[in-house]
């Protein structure tokens, strides 16, 4: 069934969201990320991998200098500056698509922006840094607003809620409300409920399960399942064999989490394999459509 049309405008970009699902490619400029940790972690190594997401059909490239896994420590901002700043700047003037700089400092997202990235993803949803939001509103970027219960370094520590959706969406809009006070445009918030931060395998079912209740907040909607440890639990609940964060079943993993969120009404999904990514929700928006 078709899910509610959006469209972002702003700068040099439009991205439609709906009919399409918006992938969005994940680049890692760190060393300890849990996925891809070190991988990406100089300007080359990271130029060359935002280039290849590009060509693969990512939509937007998110590019973060922090890692944000379970049980890790913030880096100072300089440290962060440094990873990314060089890397948006070449890749700014070598592709064609919106680059999201993935922070929770405004001084970094400001020179993100400087340097040519476009969009705002903050997974503190502007609780960690006020100064992110009138950053924002001046700018008049879009923002992605993302749940998250705790801190990296705190959030997997047994995470309880009394009624998970309810809590998930009331922090949501009431983020977004926070948002438009302070002067974002309606039109450019979008929210992502933080599959895996702060959520148990179970919280992480539920939410992907009932993801119209974030939707019909009124907002589009981005999702990131890809590649996450709750896939990788389930995956051993039956074989124990260890199974790491890029191995083959965990991609498969992915790709059965990432079509119940776009059925469930998911605009934009941030992962990792772009290409197989590219032909698999191709595939299933022209059913969708249909």
């Amino acid at each position: 069934m078709p899910i509610q049309p959006y469209t972002l405008e702003f700068d040099k970009f439009q991205l439609e969201l709906g009919s399409q699902t918006c992938i969005m490619g994940i680049l890692n400029a760190t060393p300890d990320s849990f996925s891809d940790g070190g991988r990406f972690d100089t300007y080359e190594t990271a130029v060359a991998q935002g280039i290849k997401l590009v060509e693969e059909g990512a939509h937007i490239l998110d590019i973060g200098g922090e890692s944000s896994r379970p049980f890790s420590s913030p880096v100072s901002e300089q440290e962060e500056l440094d990873r990314v700043i060089p890397v948006i700047e070449t890749l700014s003037k070598r592709i064609d698509v919106p680059i999201s700089i993935d922070t929770v400092k405004s001084n970094v997202a400001r020179e993100a922006l400087n340097a040519g990235a476009a969009i705002i993803n903050d997974i503190t949803a502007f609780e960690k840094d006020p100064a992110m939001a009138d950053l924002a509103a001046q700018k008049d970027v879009p923002v992605v607003l993302m749940h998250m219960k705790g801190t990296p370094e705190t959030m997997q520590v047994s995470p309880d809620y009394d009624d998970l959706m309810l809590e998930i969406t009331r922090y949501l809009s009431l983020r977004a409300a926070y948002a438009m006070e302070k002067g974002i445009q309606k039109k450019n918030i979008i929210l992502d409920p933080g599959i895996g931060f702060g959520k148990t395998i179970e919280h992480n079912l539920v939410l992907i399960n009932h993801l119209d209740k974030i939707c019909s907040l009124g907002y589009p909607v981005l999702l990131g399942p890809s590649r996450k440890s709750f896939i990788q639990h389930i995956l051993t609940q039956e074989d124990p064999a260890p199974v790491g964060p890029d191995n083959i079943k965990v991609e498969y993993g992915t790709l059965a989490a990432v079509a119940v969120s776009i059925l469930n009404g998911a605009h934009i999904v941030r992962v990792h394999d772009v290409e197989r990514l590219t032909a698999f929700t191709r595939i299933l928006d022209s059913i969708r459509n249909a």
